[in-house]
């Protein structure tokens, strides 16, 4: 199959759509449901994403898409107990695919509603479990189970999206977009992400254990696919914040960044232990916990609101209670798609606990951002690779 045809553009007035190639066959194919143009431009971001960090790492690994951008990445690192509870996973024993998606939807869950899911494994019947009770548009896989299958097929009604990805499919080297009626052509960007990137250290503290590079390079990765400006959270092999499409860089980072305190306060037990009836739905009890956690959290305490969600009112959860909370948020790693311009950026980012920076350095304030990250003894490595996207 060469063409296939789409429910819609971006937008529903945005018809007739499809998708083609010149020559040979289209590598995918829908199993169910009827995809539109930004569920196949998820798809296939997601797709090249986990296919990287799977070859980058050898773990596998799974992404939450939304509006062509990740909401969340991760390979199959264990999860503990506290993160079990964070992410409402009841089953033992998690495959590591399944682990891997639990981890890239838990990085941000508020962004992954309605997510679109993309795994570099096969979709075993314990990640379709998991899939069958979020809200998601859709997901790519190289292949899935029988009872998977049969799972997710019977999901929203019947019409989840379910798409297999050709996984030795290589695109050329060349591509081309076009905006306004004019084409526009460059080479396609297939720099391999590697160790090697983070061997220039020029910050006094140049330690960076094993599992700080994976990090790095998963959060490098990640923004390989994220609009730009972007800059990456990462932390135990799974992204915890991430900025996108912003227009400063400090706007990205501090995006960022309070996604991950955001990550890191809902580990704490007065949030693992909100009382939330037995009939809320996960994305009610994520709405809850978000609003618990800000400083608006009088808004879902207040009398007569806090009998919809709990089944006792909790105590609040204080901003002084959560300053000194997110103090044991440490050893996160950031990876920026371009230069840090100054040296406001590893001040917020120290805020969130980061101790490993991986960024393109070029900035003619690069000593003032060097500067910034000894007076944190933060490791730095300048990789010398910009990653803009759009």
């Amino acid at each position: 199959m060469k063409e296939l045809l789409l429910k819609y553009g971006c937008n529903p007035q945005q018809k007739p759509a499809r998708i083609y190639t010149v020559s040979g066959d289209l590598p995918l194919k829908i199993l169910n449901g009827n995809p539109s143009y930004i569920n196949l431009l998820d798809a296939l971001n997601g797709w090249q994403l986990v296919k990287e960090l799977k070859e980058a790492t050898g773990l596998a690994a799974a992404a939450s898409f939304k509006h062509t951008s990740p909401a969340g990445a991760a390979v199959a690192v264990p999860l503990t107990d506290v993160l079990m509870k964070e992410y409402f996973v009841q089953e033992d024993n998690l495959t590591d695919i399944a682990a891997a998606y639990i981890r890239a939807r838990g990085a941000d869950r508020m962004s992954s509603y309605g997510d679109f899911a993309a795994l570099s494994e096969e979709c075993d019947v314990q990640t379709a479990k998991y899939l069958a009770g979020e809200f998601s548009d859709g997901i790519m896989a190289p292949s899935y189970s029988g009872e998977a299958l049969e799972l997710l097929m019977n999901k929203r009604k019947g019409n989840y999206l379910i798409i297999q990805m050709e996984p030795d499919y290589i695109p050329g080297e060349k591509e081309t977009r076009e905006v306004f009626g004019i084409t526009f052509e460059q080479q396609r960007n297939d720099i391999k992400i590697t160790e090697a990137l983070l061997n220039n250290i020029p910050s006094q503290n140049k330690l960076i254990p094993q599992a700080a590079k994976r990090d790095l390079m998963i959060s490098l990765i990640i923004l390989k696919y994220t609009q730009s400006n972007s800059v990456c959270y990462v932390k135990d092999g799974q992204a915890i914040g991430i900025g996108a499409g912003q227009q400063s860089r400090i706007h990205c980072t501090r995006l960022a960044g309070n996604k991950a305190d955001a990550w890191f306060l809902r580990q704490n037990p007065k949030v693992t232990g909100l009382p939330f009836k037995e009939n809320l739905k996960k994305a009610e009890k994520d709405n809850g916990i978000d609003r618990y956690i800000s400083d608006d959290y009088m808004d879902i305490l207040a009398d007569g609101m806090w009998e919809t969600v709990f089944t006792k009112k909790p105590e609040p959860f204080a901003r002084e209670e959560r300053t000194e909370w997110l103090k044991g948020l440490t050893g996160a790693a950031l990876g920026s798609d371009a230069y840090f311009p100054f040296g406001d950026n590893i001040e917020r980012a120290a805020k969130s606990g980061v101790a490993y920076i991986a960024q393109p350095g070029g900035s003619i304030r690069d000593a003032a951002v060097i500067e910034a990250c000894d007076k944190y003894n933060i490791a730095m490595a300048f990789t010398g690779l910009r990653l803009f996207y759009h």
